[in-house]
């Protein structure tokens, strides 16, 4: 078992993964770079999901090595796995899963008060990313008094507000409208930039695959091969000017 190369903060080796008898996972190999905003495309049931929450130690794999920050994952008890999402992950997935009870602000917040944050801290922050992602007048609403696109902009806001090393997002625009999935991905893409965040991004829609720096492929299982994406025309203009850059 050999360390993975000092610039990748996800490494993994031939991952291999089935769900009651059928293989999801046949042997993939990846390396995400420290920073890097990777999308990960492919039509539906390619493993996608799979792949995601193999790295991140939401799925232990059937066989093959992953690692975050040149630490393995892979033979992690599943307390352990659970810690490091909690402590170094943020996850966004095509449902909210909101806390029913809790308010707009006090999702956002609940992770970083979990972490320790003071009150007056997280709930400064809540409120920004609440801001950001254009759903602030929905902070003192409960989850079942917003529309879906609303929960879902709340639950990329509580992902990003801890401003964890790396943010999955599987198929997170999914309940959103194109205009609404532009808007989020920039915002999405933007923020892993300016705070230097790691952002891997699974989606069957190549087309929002073009905020990424660099796309692999998944089919039936198999990674078939990297495409490199070049924003053109207002999509460059909107990440650069969001970015900073």
């Amino acid at each position: 078992m050999s360390a993975p190369p000092d610039n990748d903060v996800l490494w993994a080796r031939g991952i291999v993964k089935s769900h009651h008898g059928t293989p999801a996972l046949r042997g993939v190999s990846l390396g995400v770079r420290d920073g890097e905003v990777l999308a990960i495309t492919g039509p539906r049931g390619s493993g996608k999901s799979t792949l995601l929450g193999c790295l991140s130690a939401l799925l232990p794999v059937d066989e093959g090595e992953v690692w975050f920050n040149s630490s393995p994952v892979h033979t992690l008890s599943r307390a352990g796995r659970e810690r490091l999402r909690r402590d170094r992950f943020g996850f966004v997935g095509s449902e909210p899963h909101l806390v029913p009870e809790l308010t707009a602000r006090e999702n956002v917040a609940l992770p970083l008060l979990l972490a320790g944050a003071g009150h007056k801290a997280a709930y400064s922050a809540a409120a920004e990313w609440l801001e950001r992602l254009d759903v602030s007048e929905c902070a003192t609403r409960r989850p079942a008094e917003l529309v879906q696109s609303q929960r879902q902009r709340i639950a990329v806001a509580r992902a990003l507000a801890p401003l964890p090393p790396v943010v999955f997002a599987d198929d997170p625009t999914a309940p959103l409208h194109r205009e609404a999935q532009d808007q989020v991905l920039r915002i999405l893409a933007s923020a892993a930039r300016s705070h230097q965040l790691t952002l891997v991004l699974a989606t069957h829609d190549p087309e929002l695959a073009r905020y990424a720096d660099r796309t692999v492929s998944l089919v039936d299982g198999r990674l078939v091969g990297p495409i490199a994406p070049v924003l053109h025309g207002t999509a460059a203009t909107a990440v650069n000017a969001v970015a900073g850059r």
